[in-house]
Order: structure tokens, then C-alpha cells, then sequence
């Protein structure tokens, strides 16, 4: 199997330097698994890495979609496929990078994922109850038919609640736990990264003080007279839909974006820890262990399979 090395972990956590440092080590390219990243024109609120920051590495699945445009784990699984089997073919090492649960675990496993073309009637009528009753009751219809789904997927990420609405209805089985365990398709290795929880908060309110002075507010303006089906969701764009129309102040804004990334980084920590077998390191707190991290990856990548 090929080799695949993966890094997840919350935001504001280290994964971008993390991965651009091993990339120049080991002769890597890195794959964003990130579903807000392939937004083109969205950088400051995705944290998307800069030019300057890439320091020359390749990147893929970054600025490959308009905001108008719809973006599925199924795209991903499929475009993230290509991507590895391009920087394969080059001798080089593909590093998966992003906290996205959902698309890193699709794109090492076989799993069975619709396409965009697929049951357009059974999303077309989520779309419709959510309009017409909102997305707090559309996420309750998944928290009745799927509990577990629910629990991982925010109430307001539409395309992610009426996805998991639409498996069940089709399989009669969770997104997150299908009937047939999935096969894995490579020899990877998960690093996760960690750090304290209030350390980790302190880390996301500070990263969003900065976006703000960068001009996260013209970028969520943009979306905001654009009001387009998917790239809306993200987390640090509709929040300061209230504020534009006058319903709060900018300091509320604010502070909700602050508390719903900090809700979405123990999603994220959640999901790592139950679904997916990652070895956790603490590079905040800690930084001189990724001599031992480095020693970790040298190990497998040298490593015969199996």
C-alpha cells in the first residue's frame, strides 16, 4: 500500500507549520483536508496558508472551488485520491493535513460516499424543510433518526446534516457507522495534535483577534451579499450575518465566532479520539518532542508494509 502520512488535530493547534516543516524534510506535498480551504477568495477565516508560508512546498485542494460552488466529501475522496496517486508517481510523500474528520477518514478507506449527482430528491427535500422550518429542526430530524451523526455535525452546517440525513434514509445505517467496516486503502500515519484545553481556547480567541485585524469582516461580507448554498457555513463567515444586518454589535459577532470555533475544536478532538487511531503530541507546550515525533515518522516511512 502506499505510504500516506496524515495530520489532524483542532484549530490553531500547529498543524500547518507542523506539516510544512516535515514536507521539506521528507520530500513530501501536502493535500488540505480542510473543506472550507478549496474556497477560492476564503483565506482569512479558513486559516488558508499563505504563499509565504508554503515556503515552496506544493499544495493540493486549495482555491479549487468558487464560493458558489457545492464541495462533498465524495469530491474530496475522489480528488484527494488523484492527488496522492500524482505525488506518488512523483517519488514523494503525500501529507494529508486538515481537521476535517469526515474527509480524512473517506479518503483512507473505502467508504461508499454518494456523489453530488446522487438522490437529489431526498436533499431537495431537506432543503426544503430546512428552509422552510430552519436548520435547528432539520439537525433534531437527524437527532432522531441518527443520534450519533448528530452529535458530531453542528446544527447549522446544513450540507453535513441533510449528507447524513440523506445516508440514513438510503441505508438505514449511521454516515458513522456503515453496515460493511470499511477497508483501508493505505499505509498511513496519523499524527494528532493536542494541547491543553484552556491553553488551546486561549490560542483560538487570539488567532480570531488577529483575523479581524487582517479583514476577515470583508470576507464574510462578501459571502453575506452573495449568500450562496455551502461556503456559508464555515465557521467565522455567517456569525457576523446579524451584525451586517443590524440585529447585533460587531463585539457579538465576535465573541460568537470566538465560542463557536472553540465548540468546533472539541468536536474535532472528539471525532480523532473515537473514529481514527492517532499517535498525540503536544507541540505547544512541549516543542523540543518533535525530535521524537520525526524519529516516530522515520521509523514507519522506513518501515516494510505490514
Amino acid at each position: 500500500m502506499k505510504k500516506v502520512l496524515v495530520i489532524v488535530g483542532p484549530t490553531a493547534v500547529g498543524k500547518t507549520a507542523l506539516s510544512i516543516k516535515l514536507a521539506k524534510k521528507l520530500n513530501g506535498e501536502i493535500i488540505s483536508g480542510d473543506s472550507m480551504q478549496v474556497y477560492k477568495g476564503l483565506d482569512i477565516g479558513t486559516a488558508k496558508v499563505t504563499e509565504e508560508e508554503r515556503d515552496g512546498i506544493v499544495h493540493h485542494l486549495i482555491d479549487c472551488r468558487d464560493v458558489s460552488e457545492t464541495y462533498s466529501a465524495a469530491d474530496f475522496q475522489k480528488e484527494g485520491r488523484l492527488a496522492i496517486d500524482s505525488i506518488v508517481k512523483k517519488g514523494k510523500l503525500p501529507i494529508v493535513v486538515g481537521g476535517t474528520g469526515l474527509y480524512v477518514q473517506a479518503l483512507l478507506y473505502d467508504f461508499e460516499l454518494g456523489s453530488q449527482d446522487e438522490s437529489t430528491e431526498i436533499r431537495d427535500k431537506y432543503r426544503q424543510f430546512a428552509e422552510a422550518n430552519g436548520n435547528q429542526q432539520l439537525w433534531e430530524l437527524l437527532q432522531e433518526k441518527d443520534p450519533q451523526a448528530a452529535e458530531s455535525i453542528h446544527f447549522n452546517n446544513q450540507v453535513k446534516v441533510i449528507r447524513a440525513l440523506e445516508v440514513f434514509d438510503k441505508t438505514g445505517h449511521s454516515i458513522l457507522a456503515p453496515k460493511k467496516a470499511p477497508k483501508q486503502l493505505y499505509d498511513y500515519l496519523l499524527i494528532g495534535l493536542e494541547t491543553d484545553r484552556g491553553l488551546l481556547y486561549d490560542r483560538i480567541n487570539t488567532r480570531v483577534d488577529l483575523m479581524i485585524e487582517q479583514g476577515l469582516l470583508n470576507e464574510a461580507g462578501l459571502l453575506h451579499q452573495r449568500q450562496t448554498q455551502q461556503s456559508i457555513q464555515g465557521i467565522g463567515y455567517k456569525e457576523f450575518f446579524p451584525y451586517f444586518e443590524g440585529r447585533e454589535t460587531l463585539e457579538e459577532a465576535i465573541e460568537q465566532v470566538k465560542q463557536n470555533s472553540r465548540r468546533y475544536a472539541k468536536r474535532q478532538l472528539t471525532w480523532f479520539r473515537n473514529r481514527m487511531n492517532a499517535s498525540w503530541w503536544d507541540l505547544v507546550q512541549t516543542p523540543e518532542t518533535i525530535l521524537e515525533l520525526e524519529k516516530e515518522i522515520e521509523d514507519w516511512l522506513y518501515s516494510s508494509e505490514g
